[in-house]
């Protein structure tokens, strides 16, 4: 634990009123409240952002729709300058970012300022870097297959990697030539009106890149119905996922979703237990264990089940949960309260059905009785078929299941309705890679890797549809054409 402390960062209050509209910062249309901000840490209400509708939605649409017409057949060279642009001013803004994520959903300071905010600034370095050599037109056979620009997208966002997936979404979208509407999530958008800020500094054409604040219910279906906007990208829960889908559907529209995972880590009997076991944890609880991808199902040889056990709890227990703004702090709190109720849940389940816990459980961190504190708690002995073997509960809570055979591994390894990521640990790596290829899920990491930035990310199953990072993501937001009897210059 560690003493409170406090958040040098502010934001103006003028921003938290408007929407950022065509290259300026607006009022909305018309007064429809707004929206509190509230800071996980203290429990306090930090800001108030203004509270979008339809119409706003519709200003935003006809200025993307307009600006489209230019951006789409703008110069390579012209976005790979606006995109140097952001990611510059995202790295030297590091820190006015990091307070943000800190404030707004409890992110550990050092852990804003070392991942979040840099990882979201490579998704914008790497498309930069991809579009000078990307083959926008070939020909082949007397036949142009030329790559083009799908429109006008709306890019909706979490609140567990705010920036990120803004960057993920809207630097891809930029690159292709689109234009963007994006609606953050309600419960974390301050460091979606810094970003809009950025975007305004680093000179994107008016209309080029738009932000609506408001709920999923109302600003995310009217985003996700308009008939002008041509994709929408959504990352979030599988309902949330489901409602967009359908009210995307009547306009035929192309809809790309990242959603949930319940991704599982699969120790073979020769992996270097001492090493694997603390990373898988640490993996695990990562963000607090508020990642869609975070491998929360640690699946172990039942002969060396107690030894993962007390290697698991040993890493639990020494990790130091508090203040998010000490830099001390690896796990700050749950980011919203809503969540807080469902991780309590979900411990409280577990234990009903009999797993065995083995650290943590219910209840707030000693000592920190205000603040959405989660105890970082571990399960074993845990059956493939408990609800919370099934269920994502987006905390940091592992469950650990024994098996007999390699084949019983992989049966329980896809023994969910998510198919996200998966990681396989082990020293023979022709087995590795053979567990892996058996896995459904759309990212299978060995051995705790370095992050790839141009690996293609997103799920099978229920885990979504489509593709982010990387030139896989960028190419989510093109069309293909075809254009026979094409005679080259």
């Amino acid at each position: 634990m560690t003493d409170q402390t406090t958040h040098v960062f502010s934001i103006d209050p003028a921003l938290t009123r408007r929407f950022y509209i065509n290259g300026d910062w607006c009022l909305p249309v018309r007064e429809a409240g707004s929206l509190p901000v509230v800071n996980p840490a203290t429990e306090q209400v930090v800001a108030n952002v203004a509270k979008g509708t339809a119409l706003d939605v519709d200003q935003a649409v006809v200025a993307a729709r307009a600006a489209f017409t230019h951006w789409s057949v703008s110069p390579v060279a012209s976005r790979v300058r606006i995109l140097t642009r952001l990611h510059e001013l995202m790295l030297e803004r590091n820190e006015q970012f990091a307070q943000a994520l800190s404030l707004e959903m409890g992110a550990a300071i050092g852990f804003a300022r070392t991942l979040q905010v840099p990882l979201a600034a490579e998704h914008i370095r790497v498309v930069r870097d991809l579009l000078p050599e990307y083959p926008f037109q070939q020909v082949e056979n007397g036949t142009a297959i030329v790559r083009e620009a799908i429109g006008v997208c709306a890019l909706i966002t979490p609140w567990n990697w705010p920036l990120y997936q803004i960057t993920a979404k809207a630097a891809a979208a930029i690159a292709a030539g689109c234009t963007v509407v994006l609606k953050p999530s309600e419960l974390s958008p301050l460091s979606a009106l810094l970003f809009a800020q950025l975007v305004h500094d680093a000179g994107v054409p008016a209309g080029v890149f738009n932000l609506v604040n408001g709920s999923g219910a109302e600003v995310g279906e009217a985003m996700a119905s308009h008939p002008d906007i041509d994709m929408i990208s959504i990352t979030g829960s599988n309902r949330a996922g489901a409602l967009v889908a359908q009210a995307a559907a009547p306009t035929v529209k192309r809809v790309t979703q990242e959603l949930g995972g319940k991704s599982p880590n699969v120790l073979l009997p020769d992996a270097d237990f001492a090493r694997v076991v603390p990373l898988g944890v640490m993996t695990a609880f990562r963000n607090v264990g508020q990642s869609c991808s975070a491998p929360t199902r640690m699946l172990v040889p039942r002969a060396r089940l107690a030894e993962v056990e007390a290697l698991a709890a040993a890493t639990a227990e020494s990790i130091l949960v508090g203040d998010p703004a000490s830099p001390d702090t690896v796990l700050g709190p749950i980011a919203n309260q809503a969540q807080f109720n469902r991780v309590q849940a979900m411990i409280a389940s577990g234990i009903e059905v009999g797993a065995r816990l083995i650290c943590g459980g219910t209840g707030r961190v000693a000592g920190l009785e205000v603040g959405y504190y989660a105890r970082p708690t571990i399960f074993s002995d845990v059956e493939p078929g408990m609800a919370i073997a099934q269920e994502e509960i987006f905390g940091p809570v592992l469950c650990i299941l024994p098996y007999d055979t390699l084949d019983d591994a992989v049966a329980i390894a896809n023994n969910t309705v998510y198919g996200l990521s998966a990681h396989v640990q082990g020293t023979d790596l022709n087995q590795v890679r053979a567990v892996a290829s058996r896995i459904r899920a759309g990212q299978v990491l060995l051995n705790h890797p370095a992050w790839n930035p141009h690996a293609p990310f997103g799920g099978y199953k229920r885990s979504g549809n489509g593709r982010e990072f990387g030139v896989h993501g960028f190419e989510e937001y093109l069309e293909t054409k075809a254009i026979i009897g094409y005679e080259p210059t």
